[in-house]
Protein backbone atom coordinates (compact mmCIF):
# COMPACT_ATOMS: atom_id res chain seq x y z
CA UNK A 1 0.00 0.00 0.00
CA UNK A 2 1.08 3.76 -1.07
CA UNK A 3 0.37 6.01 1.87
CA UNK A 4 -1.13 8.35 -1.12
CA UNK A 5 -3.49 5.97 -2.00
CA UNK A 6 -5.02 5.28 1.79
CA UNK A 7 -5.42 9.16 1.78
CA UNK A 8 -7.42 9.28 -1.69
CA UNK A 9 -9.31 6.29 -0.49
CA UNK A 10 -9.78 8.15 2.42
CA UNK A 11 -10.66 11.48 1.17
CA UNK A 12 -13.20 9.98 -1.09
CA UNK A 13 -15.09 8.42 1.40
CA UNK A 14 -15.03 11.91 3.78
CA UNK A 15 -15.27 14.06 0.98
CA UNK A 16 -17.09 12.74 -1.95
CA UNK A 17 -19.52 10.57 -0.16
CA UNK A 18 -19.52 12.26 3.33
CA UNK A 19 -19.43 15.70 1.76
CA UNK A 20 -17.50 16.53 5.21
CA UNK A 21 -15.38 19.98 5.41
CA UNK A 22 -13.06 21.55 7.84
CA UNK A 23 -14.68 22.05 11.78
CA UNK A 24 -17.64 19.47 10.77
CA UNK A 25 -17.83 16.71 13.49
CA UNK A 26 -17.64 12.92 12.55
CA UNK A 27 -18.81 10.26 14.78
CA UNK A 28 -17.09 6.70 13.95
CA UNK A 29 -18.39 3.97 15.07
CA UNK A 30 -16.56 0.75 14.88
CA UNK A 31 -16.74 -2.58 16.08
CA UNK A 32 -14.65 -3.98 18.62
CA UNK A 33 -11.35 -5.27 16.92
CA UNK A 34 -11.87 -8.27 18.66
CA UNK A 35 -14.68 -9.07 16.39
CA UNK A 36 -12.25 -9.57 13.61
CA UNK A 37 -14.34 -8.37 10.51
CA UNK A 38 -12.47 -4.81 10.46
CA UNK A 39 -8.93 -4.74 10.29
CA UNK A 40 -7.67 -3.29 13.69
CA UNK A 41 -6.09 -0.49 11.70
CA UNK A 42 -9.09 1.05 9.15
CA UNK A 43 -10.80 2.82 12.05
CA UNK A 44 -7.29 4.60 13.23
CA UNK A 45 -6.60 5.52 9.79
CA UNK A 46 -9.89 7.26 8.79
CA UNK A 47 -9.81 9.19 12.10
CA UNK A 48 -5.98 10.27 11.67
CA UNK A 49 -6.88 11.42 8.15
CA UNK A 50 -10.08 13.30 9.02
CA UNK A 51 -7.89 15.39 11.66
CA UNK A 52 -5.53 16.12 8.91
CA UNK A 53 -8.44 17.78 7.25
CA UNK A 54 -9.42 19.76 10.17
CA UNK A 55 -12.23 17.73 10.75
CA UNK A 56 -13.08 17.00 13.98
CA UNK A 57 -13.44 12.62 14.62
CA UNK A 58 -14.81 11.25 17.03
CA UNK A 59 -14.39 7.58 18.03
CA UNK A 60 -16.60 5.13 19.89
CA UNK A 61 -16.99 1.14 19.79
CA UNK A 62 -20.51 -0.06 18.42
CA UNK A 63 -21.60 -2.88 20.32
CA UNK A 64 -22.77 -5.52 18.10
CA UNK A 65 -25.78 -7.70 18.05
CA UNK A 66 -25.69 -10.82 15.68
CA UNK A 67 -29.52 -10.62 15.69
CA UNK A 68 -29.89 -7.13 14.75
CA UNK A 69 -31.77 -5.05 17.60
CA UNK A 70 -32.50 -1.47 17.95
CA UNK A 71 -29.12 0.54 18.37
CA UNK A 72 -28.85 2.01 21.92
CA UNK A 73 -30.60 5.09 22.27
CA UNK A 74 -27.02 7.00 23.38
CA UNK A 75 -25.41 6.03 20.30
CA UNK A 76 -28.18 7.38 18.15
CA UNK A 77 -28.25 10.80 20.26
CA UNK A 78 -24.98 10.95 19.42
CA UNK A 79 -25.50 10.08 15.46
CA UNK A 80 -27.76 12.67 15.31
CA UNK A 81 -25.21 15.21 17.23
CA UNK A 82 -22.58 14.64 14.59
CA UNK A 83 -22.43 16.34 11.16
CA UNK A 84 -22.13 12.73 9.70
CA UNK A 85 -21.77 8.84 11.44
CA UNK A 86 -19.18 6.56 9.86
CA UNK A 87 -19.99 2.89 10.48
CA UNK A 88 -16.98 0.79 10.67
CA UNK A 89 -19.42 -2.02 11.80
CA UNK A 90 -21.86 -4.53 10.41
CA UNK A 91 -24.41 -2.81 12.79
CA UNK A 92 -24.62 0.02 9.62
CA UNK A 93 -25.51 -2.62 7.12
CA UNK A 94 -28.21 -4.27 10.19
CA UNK A 95 -29.94 -0.81 10.09
CA UNK A 96 -29.76 0.30 6.06
CA UNK A 97 -33.31 -0.93 5.17
CA UNK A 98 -34.70 1.08 8.85
CA UNK A 99 -36.98 4.22 8.23
CA UNK A 100 -35.47 5.32 11.46
CA UNK A 101 -32.40 6.21 9.87
CA UNK A 102 -33.55 8.45 6.92
CA UNK A 103 -32.94 11.31 8.70
CA UNK A 104 -29.28 10.58 10.09
CA UNK A 105 -28.78 9.60 7.06
CA UNK A 106 -25.22 7.65 7.98
CA UNK A 107 -22.49 5.93 6.45
CA UNK A 108 -21.61 1.98 5.78
CA UNK A 109 -18.16 1.49 5.11
CA UNK A 110 -17.73 -1.93 2.77
CA UNK A 111 -14.26 -1.19 2.70
CA UNK A 112 -12.92 -3.67 5.47
CA UNK A 113 -9.59 -2.76 5.43
CA UNK A 114 -7.04 -0.15 4.53
CA UNK A 115 -6.04 -2.26 1.84
CA UNK A 116 -9.22 -2.05 -0.13
CA UNK A 117 -9.28 1.85 0.74
CA UNK A 118 -6.36 2.08 -1.40
CA UNK A 119 -7.36 0.60 -4.04
CA UNK A 120 -9.45 1.85 -6.91
CA UNK A 121 -12.05 0.06 -5.00
CA UNK A 122 -11.51 2.91 -2.10
CA UNK A 123 -10.52 5.68 -4.53
CA UNK A 124 -12.48 6.01 -7.44
CA UNK A 125 -15.19 8.52 -7.29
CA UNK A 126 -17.79 8.01 -4.70
CA UNK A 127 -19.90 10.07 -7.04
CA UNK A 128 -19.76 8.47 -10.41
CA UNK A 129 -20.50 5.37 -8.76
CA UNK A 130 -23.72 6.78 -7.80
CA UNK A 131 -24.56 8.58 -10.56
CA UNK A 132 -23.88 4.83 -12.57
CA UNK A 133 -26.89 3.65 -10.40
CA UNK A 134 -28.84 5.91 -10.69
CA UNK A 135 -28.57 5.43 -14.78
CA UNK A 136 -28.82 1.55 -13.90
CA UNK A 137 -31.91 2.12 -11.87
CA UNK A 138 -33.61 4.44 -14.70
CA UNK A 139 -32.46 1.38 -17.56
CA UNK A 140 -34.14 -1.05 -15.34
CA UNK A 141 -37.58 0.95 -14.58
CA UNK A 142 -38.18 1.19 -18.12
CA UNK A 143 -37.29 -1.69 -19.47
CA UNK A 144 -39.84 -4.18 -21.41
CA UNK A 145 -37.88 -7.55 -20.91
CA UNK A 146 -35.31 -8.53 -18.53
CA UNK A 147 -33.87 -11.96 -18.93
CA UNK A 148 -30.71 -13.35 -16.62
CA UNK A 149 -28.78 -16.36 -17.08
CA UNK A 150 -25.59 -18.07 -16.01
CA UNK A 151 -22.86 -20.55 -17.45
CA UNK A 152 -24.41 -23.29 -14.33
CA UNK A 153 -28.04 -22.43 -15.87
CA UNK A 154 -29.74 -19.79 -14.26
CA UNK A 155 -32.78 -18.74 -16.56
CA UNK A 156 -35.18 -15.98 -15.22
CA UNK A 157 -36.80 -13.28 -16.62
CA UNK A 158 -39.45 -10.71 -16.22
CA UNK A 159 -40.89 -7.23 -17.00
CA UNK A 160 -39.01 -3.66 -16.09
CA UNK A 161 -38.22 -2.77 -12.48
CA UNK A 162 -41.08 -2.21 -10.54
CA UNK A 163 -38.94 0.42 -8.12
CA UNK A 164 -41.12 2.01 -5.44
CA UNK A 165 -41.99 5.77 -6.38
CA UNK A 166 -39.19 7.10 -4.25
CA UNK A 167 -36.72 4.93 -6.04
CA UNK A 168 -34.93 5.13 -2.14
CA UNK A 169 -33.77 1.64 -1.36
CA UNK A 170 -32.09 2.12 1.97
CA UNK A 171 -31.51 4.57 4.56
CA UNK A 172 -28.05 4.75 4.98
CA UNK A 173 -25.11 6.39 2.18
CA UNK A 174 -23.24 3.20 1.23
CA UNK A 175 -19.28 3.60 0.67
CA UNK A 176 -18.31 2.24 -2.40
CA UNK A 177 -21.70 2.58 -4.00
CA UNK A 178 -21.96 -1.05 -4.59
CA UNK A 179 -25.41 -2.37 -6.32
CA UNK A 180 -28.16 -1.19 -8.25
CA UNK A 181 -31.36 -0.94 -6.11
CA UNK A 182 -33.16 -4.50 -5.72
CA UNK A 183 -35.47 -5.31 -8.31
CA UNK A 184 -38.73 -6.75 -6.94
CA UNK A 185 -38.99 -10.32 -7.99
CA UNK A 186 -42.96 -9.54 -8.22
CA UNK A 187 -43.26 -10.87 -12.16
CA UNK A 188 -40.34 -12.43 -12.57
CA UNK A 189 -39.72 -16.12 -13.14
CA UNK A 190 -37.75 -19.27 -13.63
CA UNK A 191 -34.74 -20.47 -12.13
CA UNK A 192 -31.84 -20.14 -10.14
CA UNK A 193 -28.82 -22.42 -9.95
CA UNK A 194 -26.99 -22.22 -6.83
CA UNK A 195 -23.13 -23.59 -6.34
CA UNK A 196 -21.63 -24.00 -3.56
CA UNK A 197 -23.66 -22.91 -0.63
CA UNK A 198 -26.56 -20.99 1.38
CA UNK A 199 -25.51 -17.71 3.10
CA UNK A 200 -27.18 -15.12 5.12
CA UNK A 201 -27.87 -11.50 4.07
CA UNK A 202 -26.14 -9.39 6.77
CA UNK A 203 -28.88 -8.63 8.20
CA UNK A 204 -28.68 -11.30 11.03
CA UNK A 205 -26.38 -13.30 11.58
CA UNK A 206 -27.60 -16.78 12.78
CA UNK A 207 -26.16 -19.96 12.99
CA UNK A 208 -25.04 -21.84 10.79
CA UNK A 209 -24.76 -18.62 9.16
CA UNK A 210 -23.75 -20.78 6.01
CA UNK A 211 -24.25 -24.42 4.73
CA UNK A 212 -22.71 -26.31 2.19
CA UNK A 213 -24.00 -27.76 -0.87
CA UNK A 214 -21.60 -30.30 -2.75
CA UNK A 215 -23.34 -29.31 -5.91
CA UNK A 216 -25.36 -27.30 -7.42
CA UNK A 217 -29.10 -26.75 -6.62
CA UNK A 218 -32.15 -25.75 -9.04
CA UNK A 219 -34.18 -22.85 -7.24
CA UNK A 220 -37.42 -22.83 -9.40
CA UNK A 221 -39.83 -19.10 -8.46
CA UNK A 222 -42.68 -17.86 -9.62
CA UNK A 223 -43.90 -14.59 -9.41
CA UNK A 224 -41.98 -14.04 -6.25
CA UNK A 225 -42.41 -17.36 -4.55
CA UNK A 226 -40.51 -20.32 -4.29
CA UNK A 227 -42.07 -23.18 -5.87
CA UNK A 228 -39.23 -26.08 -5.76
CA UNK A 229 -36.24 -26.71 -4.86
CA UNK A 230 -34.17 -29.95 -7.09
CA UNK A 231 -31.12 -31.49 -7.41
CA UNK A 232 -28.72 -34.26 -5.85
CA UNK A 233 -31.22 -35.03 -3.25
CA UNK A 234 -28.56 -34.70 -0.13
CA UNK A 235 -28.13 -31.30 -1.13
CA UNK A 236 -31.87 -30.52 -1.54
CA UNK A 237 -32.47 -32.05 2.42
CA UNK A 238 -29.69 -28.95 3.24
CA UNK A 239 -31.39 -26.45 1.81
CA UNK A 240 -34.85 -27.12 2.66
CA UNK A 241 -33.48 -27.67 6.27
CA UNK A 242 -31.76 -24.01 6.26
CA UNK A 243 -35.12 -22.47 4.68
CA UNK A 244 -37.13 -24.15 7.39
CA UNK A 245 -34.45 -23.68 10.39
CA UNK A 246 -34.28 -19.46 9.52
CA UNK A 247 -37.75 -19.00 8.86
CA UNK A 248 -38.67 -20.86 12.16
CA UNK A 249 -36.40 -18.87 13.95
CA UNK A 250 -37.44 -15.47 13.06
CA UNK A 251 -41.28 -16.39 12.00
CA UNK A 252 -40.90 -16.19 8.34
CA UNK A 253 -42.49 -17.31 5.22
CA UNK A 254 -39.74 -19.61 3.81
CA UNK A 255 -40.94 -19.67 0.18
CA UNK A 256 -40.57 -15.81 -0.27
CA UNK A 257 -38.28 -14.47 -3.47
CA UNK A 258 -38.34 -10.84 -2.61
CA UNK A 259 -35.98 -9.32 -4.95
CA UNK A 260 -32.39 -9.42 -6.86
CA UNK A 261 -30.02 -6.87 -7.87
CA UNK A 262 -25.92 -7.36 -9.08
CA UNK A 263 -22.64 -5.62 -8.25
CA UNK A 264 -21.91 -2.56 -10.46
CA UNK A 265 -18.52 -1.74 -8.66
CA UNK A 266 -15.63 -3.59 -10.77
CA UNK A 267 -13.02 -2.74 -8.15
CA UNK A 268 -14.92 -4.76 -5.86
CA UNK A 269 -12.79 -7.72 -4.76
CA UNK A 270 -12.70 -10.82 -2.17
CA UNK A 271 -9.21 -12.63 -1.82
CA UNK A 272 -9.85 -16.16 -0.67
CA UNK A 273 -12.36 -18.69 -0.61
CA UNK A 274 -15.65 -17.43 0.69
CA UNK A 275 -16.11 -20.87 2.66
CA UNK A 276 -13.57 -19.29 5.13
CA UNK A 277 -15.05 -16.60 6.11
CA UNK A 278 -19.00 -16.12 5.19
CA UNK A 279 -20.21 -13.46 7.13
CA UNK A 280 -17.28 -11.25 6.07
CA UNK A 281 -17.83 -12.56 2.14
CA UNK A 282 -21.63 -12.05 2.15
CA UNK A 283 -20.67 -8.43 3.34
CA UNK A 284 -18.01 -7.18 0.93
CA UNK A 285 -18.02 -9.35 -2.27
CA UNK A 286 -21.36 -8.63 -3.51
CA UNK A 287 -20.21 -5.25 -5.23
CA UNK A 288 -17.89 -6.69 -7.43
CA UNK A 289 -20.31 -7.11 -11.44
CA UNK A 290 -19.23 -10.80 -11.65
CA UNK A 291 -21.88 -11.40 -8.58
CA UNK A 292 -25.85 -11.49 -8.93
CA UNK A 293 -27.82 -11.96 -5.41
CA UNK A 294 -31.31 -12.80 -4.35
CA UNK A 295 -32.98 -11.84 -0.99
CA UNK A 296 -35.29 -14.56 -0.12
CA UNK A 297 -36.86 -16.24 2.97
CA UNK A 298 -38.44 -13.38 3.71
CA UNK A 299 -40.81 -10.65 2.64
CA UNK A 300 -38.69 -7.75 3.03
CA UNK A 301 -35.16 -6.71 1.72
CA UNK A 302 -32.55 -8.34 2.09
CA UNK A 303 -34.56 -11.37 3.49
CA UNK A 304 -32.77 -13.56 5.66
CA UNK A 305 -30.84 -16.14 2.98
CA UNK A 306 -29.56 -15.11 0.02
CA UNK A 307 -29.02 -16.84 -3.66
CA UNK A 308 -26.09 -16.15 -5.08
CA UNK A 309 -24.92 -16.08 -9.31
CA UNK A 310 -21.65 -16.37 -10.34
CA UNK A 311 -20.70 -14.49 -13.73
CA UNK A 312 -24.70 -13.48 -14.70
CA UNK A 313 -25.17 -11.94 -18.15
CA UNK A 314 -28.57 -9.68 -17.89
CA UNK A 315 -30.05 -8.83 -21.02
CA UNK A 316 -31.84 -5.70 -20.74
CA UNK A 317 -34.62 -5.51 -24.20
CA UNK A 318 -31.94 -7.88 -25.59
CA UNK A 319 -29.07 -5.85 -24.90
CA UNK A 320 -26.39 -7.49 -22.68
CA UNK A 321 -25.38 -4.85 -19.89
CA UNK A 322 -23.75 -7.78 -18.14
CA UNK A 323 -22.04 -10.06 -20.37
CA UNK A 324 -20.97 -13.38 -18.13
CA UNK A 325 -20.27 -11.09 -14.71
CA UNK A 326 -18.64 -8.03 -17.02
CA UNK A 327 -20.59 -4.81 -16.73
CA UNK A 328 -20.30 -2.46 -20.12
CA UNK A 329 -21.40 0.99 -18.81
CA UNK A 330 -21.61 2.11 -22.47
CA UNK A 331 -24.63 -0.03 -22.93
CA UNK A 332 -26.36 1.99 -19.92
CA UNK A 333 -27.75 5.32 -21.06
CA UNK A 334 -25.47 8.09 -20.18
CA UNK A 335 -22.60 5.23 -19.20
CA UNK A 336 -20.21 6.00 -21.71
CA UNK A 337 -20.49 10.36 -20.40
CA UNK A 338 -20.08 8.95 -16.92
CA UNK A 339 -16.77 7.30 -17.48
CA UNK A 340 -15.43 9.86 -19.69
CA UNK A 341 -15.92 12.12 -16.52
CA UNK A 342 -14.17 10.28 -14.15
CA UNK A 343 -10.91 8.75 -15.37
CA UNK A 344 -10.29 6.95 -12.24
CA UNK A 345 -13.58 4.94 -12.59
CA UNK A 346 -12.69 4.08 -15.88
CA UNK A 347 -9.51 2.95 -14.66
CA UNK A 348 -11.37 0.07 -12.67
CA UNK A 349 -13.18 -1.16 -15.59
CA UNK A 350 -10.44 -1.57 -17.67
CA UNK A 351 -8.92 -3.38 -15.07
CA UNK A 352 -11.65 -5.04 -13.44
CA UNK A 353 -10.98 -7.38 -10.32
CA UNK A 354 -11.57 -11.02 -10.39
CA UNK A 355 -11.28 -12.55 -6.81
CA UNK A 356 -14.80 -12.91 -5.90
CA UNK A 357 -14.21 -15.91 -3.46
CA UNK A 358 -13.81 -18.53 -5.75
CA UNK A 359 -12.10 -21.59 -5.03
CA UNK A 360 -9.50 -23.02 -7.08
CA UNK A 361 -11.70 -24.30 -9.82
CA UNK A 362 -13.14 -21.24 -10.27
CA UNK A 363 -16.33 -21.45 -8.79
CA UNK A 364 -18.15 -20.68 -5.20
CA UNK A 365 -17.29 -23.78 -3.29
CA UNK A 366 -18.67 -24.48 0.15
CA UNK A 367 -15.72 -26.10 1.24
Amino acid sequence: MREPDIRAGIENLLLNCGGLSRGDHLLVLRECPSQDYYCAEIADAVVRYAQNLGIQAQLQIAPFDPLGTELPRKMIEDMKAADRTLFLSRSGDQIRFSSDMSDVRPIMSYALDTASLASGFGWAHYQGFVDLKNAVNDLLAQARDIHVTCPLGTDFRGPGAAFSETKTDVSVDRFPMLVFAPVPVAGFSGVVMQQGFLVGTGSRFYEPYGVTLQEPIAVHFENAILKDITGRPEDVAVANAQYRHVSEMFGLDPFTMHSWHAGIHPGCAYEGRASENFQRWSGSAFGNPRLLHFHTCGDYAPGEISLNVLDPTIMVDGVAVWSSGRLDPAKVPSGAEIIDNYPCIRAVFETPRQEVGQSADGQLCGS
